[in-house]
């Protein structure tokens, strides 16, 4: 699973239009919200860091669940953009993840101890359980 970091507005327009996990490493505008949900139609999470998520208008999150796209906290750790344009989420995570549903771990309890373990916000695990658990 891979998160594509979009480091600059300019880069909205450029984006491959079947993303669907986007993390915004800039403080994003309505209008540049609105430019990537049309570049990337299938885009279904949105993620900022945590300082940018509180600057996000009201409407702007309205807007997000009517198109039923999750807007997430969270960071990408260590990830240099320079390097490649995508954060790759670990497959030892993921199986770690799948592992405890299987043991039949409770979604909090999962949340909590693989967040913890490899610094990915909560919500993005509960979106990770709940993607690969439907598929």
């Amino acid at each position: 699973m891979r998160i594509r970091v979009v480091s600059s507005r300019e880069e909205i327009f450029t984006l491959n239009p079947n993303e669907r996990l986007v993390h915004l490493a800039f403080r994003p505008s309505n209008k540049d919200i609105f430019g990537l949900i049309e570049t990337c139609p299938k885009v279904e999470v949105i993620q900022l860091p945590k300082s940018y998520m509180a600057t996000v208008s009201k409407s702007i999150e309205m807007f997000l669940q009517m198109q039923r796209i999750q807007l997430l906290e969270g960071d990408v750790w260590g990830h240099r953009k320079d390097i490649n344009e995508y954060f790759a989420i670990p497959s030892s995570v993921i199986e770690k993840i799948k592992e405890m549903k299987n043991e039949g771990k409770a979604a909090e309890e999962i949340e909590k101890k693989v967040s913890r373990e490899s610094k990915l916000n909560p919500a993005m695990v509960a979106y990770i359980l709940n993607k690969e658990t439907a598929a």
